[in-house]
C-alpha cells in the first residue's frame, strides 16, 4: 500500500454555488504553482457561459484551466466521462510538475475522482427501454417515485429531474438485486490514491442566498435569455443533459410560454437556493473534509493562509 509520501498531491476546493470558489481557486493556484480542473457538470460545455457563471479567459490570470469549454452542448456528459477526462488532466498536470486543484461544486464528480470509484455500467437492456417509455408516458416524478421503496438513499440523493441517474439506479437494482447506493457506498469507503486536502468553502446562509440572488440578476443583465435562445437555435433540446442545468431549463420554460419571465426568475432563484442546500448536505457526509467558513475570517488572504497552513501540516506542499 502506498504511503502518503508516495501518493501524488491533490487539492480540492468546493462548496455551494455562488460562495466564491472561483476567485479563491485562482489565488490558491498562484500560491502553490497549480492548475485548475473544473468539477462542474455544466461549465464543460461550449456556448454556455452566462448561465454557468463560467470564468472568462481574461480572468484566468494565465492559470491553465481544464475541463472548461471542451464539449458541444448537444453531447452527453456524466460522472464516468468526467472521471476519465479529469484523470487525463491530472496526468498532464503532474507531468509538468504542477499541483492539480479540483475546483467546483459537483460533489458526486469529486467523490468519483478522489476515491477512484468504479461506477459499474449496466448493459443496455430491454428494461432500460421500458423505464424510458414509462418516463415518457408518466413523467419524471412518477419514475422517481419507483425508487422510493427499493433504494431510499438514492431516492433522497437523486433529484427527480435527473432522469438519467434515476433510470440507472432502477436498472442497477433490476440487474443486480441490490441498491446502487450500497454499491457506491462500498466504493466510497476505499482509500484515496491521492495525498489530498479537501476544502469546503461556506458562508453565512443569508449572505450566500444574497449572492445567489445577485448572481441570477447579473446573469439576466448579461443576456441569459439570449444565450438560451441561441442554444435552442443551435439545435439543443430540452431533453439534453446540458439543458437540464439551472438557468437553462427555467428560461426554456419562459421561452416556451409556460410561464412569465418574472416567474422563471423566481423559480431559478428558489431552485438555486435549494441546490446550494443539497450541495452542503452532500459535503457534510464526506470524509476528511476541512471546512472553511468565510465569515470566520477577515479577508480572503486570511482564508488562503489558513488553507496553505493546513496543506503544510498535511505535507502536501
Amino acid at each position: 500500500m502506498e504511503t502518503s509520501a508516495e501518493k501524488k498531491p491533490l487539492i480540492i476546493l468546493t462548496g455551494p454555488t455562488a460562495v466564491g470558489k472561483t476567485e479563491l481557486s485562482l489565488k490558491l493556484a498562484e500560491a502553490v504553482n497549480g492548475e485548475i480542473i473544473s468539477a462542474d457538470s455544466m461549465q464543460v460545455y461550449r456556448r454556455m457561459d452566462i448561465g454557468t457563471a463560467k470564468i472568462k479567459p481574461e480572468e484566468m490570470r494565465g492559470i491553465p484551466h481544464h475541463l472548461i469549454d471542451v464539449l458541444d452542448p448537444r453531447e452527453d456528459f456524466d460522472v464516468v466521462a468526467f472521471k476519465a477526462m479529469a484523470k487525463e488532466a491530472l496526468a498532464d498536470i503532474y507531468s509538468r510538475g504542477k499541483i492539480p486543484i479540483v475546483a467546483g461544486g459537483t460533489g458526486f464528480y469529486i467523490q468519483a475522482l478522489l476515491y477512484d470509484i468504479d461506477f459499474q455500467e449496466t448493459r443496455v437492456s430491454d428494461y432500460r427501454k421500458e423505464l424510458t417509455d414509462y418516463y415518457e408516458q408518466n413523467g419524471a416524478h412518477a419514475l422517481h417515485e419507483r425508487l422510493r421503496d427499493i433504494d431510499p438513499e438514492s431516492y433522497a440523493a437523486i433529484h427527480e429531474n435527473n432522469v438519467k441517474r434515476t433510470i440507472r439506479a432502477l436498472e442497477f437494482y433490476h440487474d443486480t438485486g441490490y441498491p446502487i447506493s450500497r454499491h457506491n457506498e462500498e466504493q466510497k469507503n476505499r482509500l484515496s490514491p491521492y495525498h489530498f486536502a479537501y476544502f469546503v468553502l461556506n458562508d453565512d446562509r443569508a449572505l450566500l442566498y444574497e449572492r445567489i440572488e445577485k448572481r441570477v440578476d447579473h446573469m439576466l443583465e448579461e443576456g441569459l435569455v439570449k444565450e438560451v435562445e441561441g442554444l435552442l437555435a443551435y439545435g439543443c433540446r430540452t431533453d439534453m443533459v446540458s439543458m437540464q442545468g439551472l438557468g437553462y431549463k427555467e428560461i426554456i420554460a419562459y421561452l416556451n410560454g409556460e410561464c412569465s419571465l418574472e416567474e422563471a426568475v423566481y423559480i431559478l432563484k428558489r431552485d438555486t437556493r435549494h441546490f446550494a442546500k443539497r450541495q452542503l448536505t452532500w459535503f457534510r457526509r464526506e470524509r476528511d473534509v476541512t471546512w472553511v467558513q468565510k465569515n470566520a475570517f477577515s479577508s480572503e488572504e486570511e482564508i488562503l493562509e489558513f488553507m496553505l497552513d493546513t496543506m503544510k501540516e498535511k505535507g502536501i506542499i
